[in-house]
């Protein structure tokens, strides 16, 4: 229940920071978030990061179902937070192919930094996973945000399609997002044979 109520709060200022800020304030969210809840749930806080951890080995499925649905309907609640005091979004256009690479990337190397400062023996302890894990959000955003909107996490997503009622492009982050985190986990237990 705590673990559940944690990835709960951490996606919902995720999400509300998303689309009132854009990227740089839901990276310093991130940030915050990641050191406020990591020690109560891993602070995963991204459905596509849940996932990896799965394959990875250090989170069992029902915990990851568990937050899934804590962390998608934090995204609903933010996107209705954030419609109430901001009105209505609005549809946005933009090339499907380069959104769809775009999410794949950034959600790649979101996932790829969670699983090599927070799992990884070799970084255990360290003081810095979330400084890493929100820079590398800052990162994407400014990199791939101009091709997608830059969401790498499909509760984010699922807040943004919410708040915008575009549900015409919500396909290309869950596609681009969970498929980013399965190639990052992939790649993760490739490298490290621990």
């Amino acid at each position: 229940m705590k673990k559940n109520l944690v990835e709960f709060i951490g996606t919902f200022f995720l999400v509300s920071a998303a689309l009132l800020g854009g990227g740089p304030a839901a990276a310093a969210t991130l940030v915050v978030m990641v050191y406020a809840g990591a020690h109560i749930s891993g602070a995963n806080y991204n459905p596509a990061v849940s996932l990896g951890l799965v394959i990875r080995g250090k989170l069992d499925v029902a915990d990851m179902i568990a937050y899934w649905v804590c962390q998608f309907v934090a995204a609903i609640c933010a996107a209705f937070l954030v419609t109430h005091l901001k009105g209505p979004g609005s549809v946005t256009t933009f090339h499907l192919t380069h959104a769809l690479v775009a999410e794949v990337l950034g959600t790649f190397a979101l996932v790829f930094v969670v699983l090599n400062v927070a799992t990884a023996k070799a970084n255990a302890g360290n003081s810095y996973f979330g400084l890493a894990i929100g820079g590398t959000v800052l990162g994407m955003a400014l990199a791939f945000g101009s091709f997608s909107g830059g969401a790498f996490n499909p509760a984010v997503a699922l807040g943004v399609a919410l708040y915008n009622n575009d549900w015409n492009h919500l396909w290309i982050y869950l596609v681009g997002c969970f498929g980013g985190g399965v190639l990052a986990a992939i790649t993760f237990n490739f490298l490290n044979e621990e």
